[in-house]
């Protein structure tokens, strides 16, 4: 049976003493890839392209200048369309071996794999993501496809015997798939979670109908369009166009048996109620975070510092994921504060593509008002320590770029505290108490990630015992709360983060597209 490895691309090369070789090849790629903008893609319907002349530009966050891609603007009976192929193939796919499925998956994960440069270099233009957190996303896109093909193969499909004192009775227990799902991805990921949810429906027998966000489709087309001719016509579909339109045809349609959703609280919370109005039918969400890092007096300020900067500021902030309120014990709030500052004022902000940047934009306008809105409201509510401000310098003028904001003195009740905003801004409060601290961790509707900052062995044991999110890190001073591997660190929240329980590069993951059937036959 295959082992897995993560894919580890940076990871490797970091160890390997060879990153003047990974950005030798990340810059070929970067050239490789500018001469294939401002091209016009299309929706994927019945496994035959789909052109519209309706469309949309998909323009990069760093310069709007640049026109990525263009795609078609998708009707409501273009969806329609799409949920029919998907149904209408749904009975050759799921009666295609589990053997089979699992090669398709892992001969389009080793595409990937050779492709992954160029992958990573379109999403660096894309969405504005730094050439390593490019890179990173498109790995977890192969891990994905390569750990959940192996889990299939360790589990014979999810068909198995079980023991009946009868030995008349033969008795086995099966998992099927459920039918047709609609996959609603985010810009975050366009890789990694369009992938992976779209990869759990279709490896399990399920056919499915892709929508992924506007602000960054195109990685997600290459996906599509390396596996639609690997199977049944019509068993993959790829939709473009706005969540009002696509999304909520897909959610609405009678003909969709499941939703895999990432995206907001809210508009989840919304999809899951119209999705299940009228019947019992799986949505699975993963639907945010307010993450919360807690660091006491025993703990190693300058390793918390840089932890805190790199989950609060990494792509910007805009990762379910990152760190986005901190709980520092008073006895050294201002030394971590400070070492907080100084490391973020460090940062190298611009071209996300370029070899040095840490931070690149953030995705759209509407991410830009929030900022400003954010951003006044601190003025308001408490202190502004660093940033705070939109950068219009002359090389960034045309695109999306703010400054990393750090802000204190807000009241535990502030929105700032309370609610995700997506952003590269987060809130230092003080605490005495370590129980304080705790309590103070999980007062949020979510509970997603959590991490803790401590020497004290006991300290980080209550904090694993205590702390109400699915996915815990202590003393990871490469980030304080993000950057989960696929198998060794599955992802899923509790509360309002996820309607599961069960985390996404989990060996549970699977099941969740499909129902067990017991079937017994007497002889």
């Amino acid at each position: 049976m295959t082992e897995f490895h993560n894919e580890y691309t940076w990871g490797k090369a970091v160890n390997e003493n060879s990153e003047e070789k990974f950005h030798s090849n990340f810059d070929n790629a970067i050239e490789e890839t500018k001469k294939e903008f401002n091209q016009k893609y299309p929706a994927i319907i019945g496994g035959k392209d789909f052109f519209s002349n309706e469309c949309f530009q998909v323009r990069s966050p760093a310069n709007r200048e640049i026109i990525i891609a263009e795609f078609p603007l998708c009707t409501t009976k273009d969806v329609l369309d799409a949920i029919d192929s998907a149904k209408n193939s749904f009975e050759e796919w799921r009666n295609s071996s589990y053997k089979e499925r699992i090669q398709v998956f892992r001969e389009c994960a080793d595409d990937f794999s050779k492709d992954k440069f160029h992958l990573a270099a379109i999403m660096t233009f894309e969405n504005g993501k730094n050439r390593i957190e490019a890179m990173n996303d498109v790995d977890e896109a192969i891990d994905f496809m390569r750990f959940y093909a192996l889990q299939l193969e360790k589990n014979e499909g999810f068909c198995k015997p079980t023991p009946h004192p009868n030995t008349k009775e033969k008795t086995r227990v099966v998992m099927r798939p459920f039918g047709v799902w609609g996959i609603i991805a985010p810009f975050n990921f366009p890789s990694a979670i369009s992938i992976g949810m779209t990869t759990g429906a279709l490896l399990t027998g399920n056919t499915a109908v892709l929508k992924p966000s506007s602000d960054a489709p195109l990685s997600s087309y290459y996906f599509v369009r390396n596996i639609f001719n690997k199977i049944p016509h019509g068993a993959i579909n790829f939709v473009t166009g706005p969540g009002s339109v696509v999304g909520n045809a897909l959610i609405e349609s009678k003909d969709v048996a499941g939703i895999a959703f990432t995206g907001s609280y809210d508009v989840g919370m919304s999809g899951l109620k119209k999705f299940t109005e009228h019947t019992v039918k799986p949505f699975i969400s993963e639907m945010g975070g307010k993450n919360p890092v807690i660091v006491t007096k025993n703990a190693n300020l300058d390793s918390a510092a840089e932890g805190v900067m790199r989950a609060a500021f990494g792509y910007a902030g805009q990762k379910c994921s990152a760190c986005s309120r901190v709980y520092v014990q008073e006895d050294v709030a201002e030394q971590f504060t400070k070492k907080l500052i100084e490391k973020t004022k460090k940062l190298k902000i611009g071209m996300p593509w370029e070899k040095e940047v840490f931070l690149g934009p953030i995705i759209n306008e509407s991410a830009k008002k929030k900022y400003d809105d954010a951003v006044s409201m601190a003025k308001k509510e408490g202190q502004i320590l660093s940033g705070g401000s939109v950068i219009l310098g002359s090389e960034l003028r045309n695109g999306y770029f703010v400054e990393p904001t750090i802000v204190s003195n807000l009241s535990d009740d502030s929105k700032l505290v309370k609610e995700e905003l997506f952003l590269p801004f987060v809130c230092v409060q003080k605490y005495q108490d370590f129980d304080d601290a705790l309590k103070k961790a999980n007062d949020t509707e979510y509970g997603l990630t959590a991490g803790i900052f401590s020497e004290d062995k006991t300290q980080v044991e209550k904090f694993f015992d205590k702390i109400q999110a699915g996915v815990l890190y202590a003393n990871r001073t490469a980030s304080a709360t993000t950057a989960a591997l696929v198998f060794a660190q599955p992802f899923g929240g509790w509360k309002n983060s996820g309607s599961t329980g069960k985390g996404a590069g989990g060996e549970n993951y699977l099941q969740q597209f499909m129902r067990s059937q017991t079937q017994t036959r007497f002889d």
